[in-house]
């Protein structure tokens, strides 16, 4: 006898042999047994899931002679004919070559006819989408009212090309596909009553191939017995599948893990050797940092479909999930870039170097050799004219008495004479930057090389001040457009400016109320272009309501302090919408824009709490409550600016002599919605 293939010699013969679809054979299974049997069936769903093995089992329950049964005998003639195909009152139709009008005409003048031996004729119609318009036209009224010995079976890959009158004459059922963990099952049931030895890790491997379908899987069992000369293994199926060893992934996981670049590109040679695709060797990475990024949420839905479930979650369990999170968006975007490279295995390798490089900066195994401490700028870290930051403390509570006065000397030309309007210098000087976070530059007190001097506009003398130090340290004066810091000296290395306590990691502040960024090439960095690919651009936040009354007292004292605590992003958006209502002692009381609490979280608590001790040298207890405050906070202040500077400059052009001759004469019209202000030209040209 010649050999039968796995996928045919094991096809089910009864409902109590199928494997899964338990949705479908319970409702067919209580039809049968209670006699109510509908004349149009409709079965859906993609290759090798049982559709024409259930239309089978039906043709048998309805004709075999022990009755209509869900039990056919499986013994007698009618039984035995069906699963030898050729039981002849059983009409299987594939439609895909008989889609003409014609072909179902005469398959309809044969409706007609009883049955020659069966109880029932069954036509069983496989992929009747493929019929034409005019073969669904001519069914339709024989599949509504067809004799009562005629059963109608129709089987689809494609429901969505069925006509919906089609659709309304049939009882659809919608076969699901096979999980891994299905087919692993029955192929360990197959494999053991053949009598083939087996390695679970074959199966998965099978299981995984397979994409659902069981028929598929039996194939692939068939041409793996013969690939490994009666055996099925893992090592036998995995050159046969052309598939990466799954294990190869979590080694690149644990290399990345411990911050070892040996270890990586170790791996990466491994992996070359076996001459793989870098995209899908990237994809299977992806797709075991978003099972290990399910199991931080909620270990217990990690599903066991690759057989790696300890794997994936011992992996969660030690790598942390912003790490997670960001692995795996450089991998989206390595992937769309990975074309681009010089060769896949370059910009593979690149990928996972990039996720190496970036890694948290405080974790001490990372690569780089000097790490920016948390809170602290890089440039602060590497400056050695920076200030140290834990300055003296600076008491909020109620204004003490002026001190002695004590000369200030501004770096600049020879003084002017000084005017008796002179306001108080602030004791360091600051520079707008990058997210409009100022860095504090201490005055050396005796320069080794003194600078040339800077070009100073004649209507803003550079003075010598003498000037009482206050309570709280002033506002400083803005430095003028014109004035650049001197540039670094030529055999020092270029500073790289991080806004103090921001992790180069993260994204861009998103509240535009509260600063006005002064965009130039210093502000630039790659995690910027990858936050701009990756994540969509938020919407800007609406313009704060103005205070109902002014900032007077400790409110007035957080406008000044706002602009000097580093802080930036979500951060900076939740204290610039804060008002400082009380200080007693260390403790802090601040009153929050509930129309910002979205933002409000207590790692923003947190982080704002840092500031403020990092300031100020000391601890420092702060309390958030959500209640609008009623003076002006630093958002408002700055819209309030805002719209005053954009008045100014919208009733600077309309009272311009050669825009009114322009009106007059052209019948020219000022588009309000161009105009800006002086000051956001010159900071966008920079």
């Amino acid at each position: 006898m010649s050999y039968q293939v796995l996928a045919r010699k094991w096809r089910p013969r009864s409902f109590r042999e199928m494997v899964g679809q338990t949705h479908v054979l319970k409702a067919l299974i209580n039809a049968l047994d209670n006699q109510r049997l509908h004349h149009a069936y409709l079965f859906t769903g993609t290759r090798g899931v049982g559709k024409t093995t259930i239309a089978r089992i039906i043709a048998k329950c309805v004709n075999c002679e022990t009755g209509i049964t869900s039990t056919p005998c499986g013994e007698c003639s009618v039984c035995r004919e069906i699963d030898e195909g050729r039981f002849v009152d059983l009409i299987e139709i594939d439609a895909a070559s008989r889609t003409k009008v014609e072909d179902t005409r005469e398959l309809l003048d044969n409706v007609q006819y009883a049955p020659s031996r069966g109880r029932f004729k069954v036509y069983l119609i496989d992929e009747v989408h493929m019929l034409s318009s005019h073969s669904f036209n001519a069914l339709l009224k024989t599949l509504e009212e067809p004799p009562p010995y005629v059963k109608f079976i129709l089987a689809t890959t494609d429901p969505q090309k069925l006509p919906a009158t089609i659709l309304s004459r049939c009882l659809q059922f919608s076969l699901k596909n096979m999980t891994p963990e299905r087919v692993v099952e029955h192929l360990s049931h197959v494999l053991g009553a053949e009598n083939v030895p087996f390695e679970d890790d074959a199966l998965w491997l099978l299981g995984r191939a397979a994409d659902g379908s069981m028929r598929d899987a039996m194939s692939l069992t068939d041409q793996a017995i013969a690939f490994g000369e009666g055996k099925v293994l893992a090592a036998d199926v995995r050159a046969m599948l052309g598939t990466l060893d799954h294990g190869q992934v979590y080694g690149v996981l644990q290399a990345l893990l411990e911050g070892d670049a040996r270890a990586l590109l170790e791996a990466v040679r491994h992996l070359a050797e076996q001459g793989p695709d870098w995209n899908g060797v990237l994809s299977e990475m992806l797709n075991v940092l978003h099972r290990v990024a399910v199991a931080q949420a909620l270990p217990d839905a990690v599903d066991n479909g690759h057989g790696d479930r300890d794997r994936v979650l011992a992996v969660a369990q030690a790598l942390p999930a912003e790490d997670v999170q960001f692995y795996y968006q450089m991998g989206l975007i390595g992937r769309r870039d990975l074309p681009l490279a010089p060769d896949p295995r370059s910009g593979f390798e690149m990928v996972l170097l990039r996720m190496l490089a970036f890694r948290p900066a405080d974790t001490g195994d990372a690569p780089r050799p000097v790490l920016k401490p948390v809170g602290t700028s890089q440039a602060t870290a590497e400056s050695p004219q920076a200030p140290a930051i834990a300055a003296a403390p600076v008491a909020i509570a109620a204004p003490a008495p002026a001190p002695a006065p004590t000369p200030v000397a501004a770096p600049a030309p020879p003084p002017a004479p000084v005017s008796a309007q002179a306001a108080p210098a602030p004791v360091a000087e600051e520079v707008d930057l990058p997210w409009n976070e100022p860095k504090p530059i201490e005055p050396s007190p005796a320069p080794a090389v003194e600078p040339d001097p800077l070009p100073v506009p004649t209507e803003e003398p550079v003075l010598d001040v003498v000037a009482e130090q206050p309570a709280l340290t002033p506002m400083p004066t803005p430095v003028p457009a014109s004035v650049v810091p001197p540039a670094p000296e030529a055999d020092s290395p270029p500073i790289e400016y991080v806004p103090a306590g921001m992790d180069r990691d993260d994204e861009p502040p998103l509240d535009e109320d509260y600063y006005e960024p002064d965009v130039d090439s210093a502000s630039y960095s790659y995690l910027d272009d990858l936050a701009s690919e990756s994540v969509p651009e938020p919407t800007p936040e609406p313009e704060p309501l103005p205070a109902s009354k002014p900032a007077t007292g400790l409110a007035l004292q957080w406008l000044e302090l706002f602009a000097k605590l580093p802080i930036s992003g979500m951060t900076g958006s939740i204290a610039a919408n804060c008002s400082l209502i009380a200080v007693d002692g260390d403790h802090w009381l601040l009153h929050l824009d509930p129309a910002h609490s979205a933002l409000f979280n207590s790692t923003q608590q947190r982080r704002l709490n840092d500031a403020l001790n990092q300031y100020h040298g000391r601890t420092l207890t702060l309390t958030i409550e959500l209640i609008r405050p009623e003076q002006e906070t630093p958002a408002q202040a700055a819209a309030r600016r805002r719209a005053e500077r954009q008045g100014e400059a919208e009733a600077s052009i309309h009272s311009d002599p050669f825009i009114q001759q322009m009106i007059r004469e052209f019948g020219a019209v000022v588009r309000e919605d161009t105009i800006e202000p002086v000051e956001a030209l010159v900071s966008q040209s920079q």
